[in-house]
């Protein structure tokens, strides 16, 4: 039973063929890459399902970057998610919540899971622990999910990227929302065609997305894409599990991300060049970063 795949239809295909959910394909994959057993690649999934789950309760609202641009926000949408003045309802809160909170943890220098990278890391977890928080999901269905997410995020890497500094943000806030998402319809029930539009659909919506971070920072903005991306997520599921379809299958999004990345300046893909990174706040913030460590 070779597992071998290269795009999203590879995985949908798989899953027919041998009548098993996609998440066991990619597992099964891992399994023959690494020559491991289904106990031990089970595992090492759950392991970063649980690093994730530690980062998050261990979120410190008295920590500060080093910068001083990130910290203490995670703590006030808390706050503001207790008022119930909140917008939305109460997992989608909780969602933003919690992938702030993550990012803050990022910029402050705690354990995080790169989940695909350490600027995205907020955006699956926040999904994930939220929807076991709220609905009371076993652990093991989670794993489920998040073997899902990998092989999402394995076939954006290989067809596209999941780097800033090739792809722009698209590749990292995009990829991850993408990934949540599909996860998400996941554990909602979807079928496979409602995982893959759930992915297409987040993906989708982050297309274009530039990575000019202040600062040269992985704090402002992208803490708040996080939050941002998190959400998009939701809302991608939600629309896929309504039965609404993406007119653009889902590799042919995932090559057009790979096109816009590479049609990006460079100054718009993590170089500090461009967008936000040289408005004059930006440059102010600079300037006094650079004073401050001179002294």
């Amino acid at each position: 039973m070779e597992m071998l795949y290269h795009s999203i239809s590879d995985i949908v295909n798989l899953s027919e063929k041998f009548k098993i959910p996609m998440w066991q394909v990619i597992m099964k994959k891992d399994m023959e890459e690494r020559q491991v057993t289904e106990k031990e690649t089970f595992g090492t999934m759950r392991h970063m399902y649980l690093a994730m789950k530690q980062a998050d309760q261990e979120y410190d609202k008295d920590l500060v970057s080093a910068s001083k641009l990130a910290g203490g926000d995670g703590e006030k949408i808390h706050a503001f998610n207790l008022t119930g003045k909140n917008l939305m309802g109460d997992y989608a809160s909780l969602v933003m919540e919690k992938a702030i909170k993550m990012g803050e943890s990022n910029a402050c220098m705690k354990r995080i899971v790169a989940a695909p990278t350490a600027g995205s890391c907020g955006v699956i977890p926040a999904v994930f622990l939220s929807y076991q928080e709220l609905f009371g999901v076993a652990e093991d269905k989670m794993v489920e999910a998040l073997f899902l997410c990998a092989g999402i995020g394995e076939v954006i890497a290989e067809n596209a990227s999941i780097a800033g500094a090739s792809g722009g943000c698209q590749a990292e806030i995009g990829s991850a929302s993408a990934m949540a998402a599909a996860g998400l319809a996941y554990l909602r029930g979807g079928d496979n065609d409602m995982i893959v539009n759930a992915m297409t659909f987040a993906l989708k919506n982050m297309l274009g997305l530039t990575c000019d971070p202040v600062c040269g920072l992985v704090e402002v903005p992208c803490i708040k894409r996080n939050s941002a991306g998190a959400v998009n997520a939701v809302a991608s599921a939600q629309l896929s599990l309504a039965g609404i379809k993406s007119a653009i299958p889902a590799d042919e999004v995932i090559d057009s991300m790979r096109r816009i990345g590479n049609d990006m300046p460079k100054c718009l893909k993590e170089t500090g060049e461009g967008g936000l990174a040289v408005t004059q706040t930006a440059q102010r913030l600079r300037s006094y970063q650079g004073s401050s460590e001179e002294k």
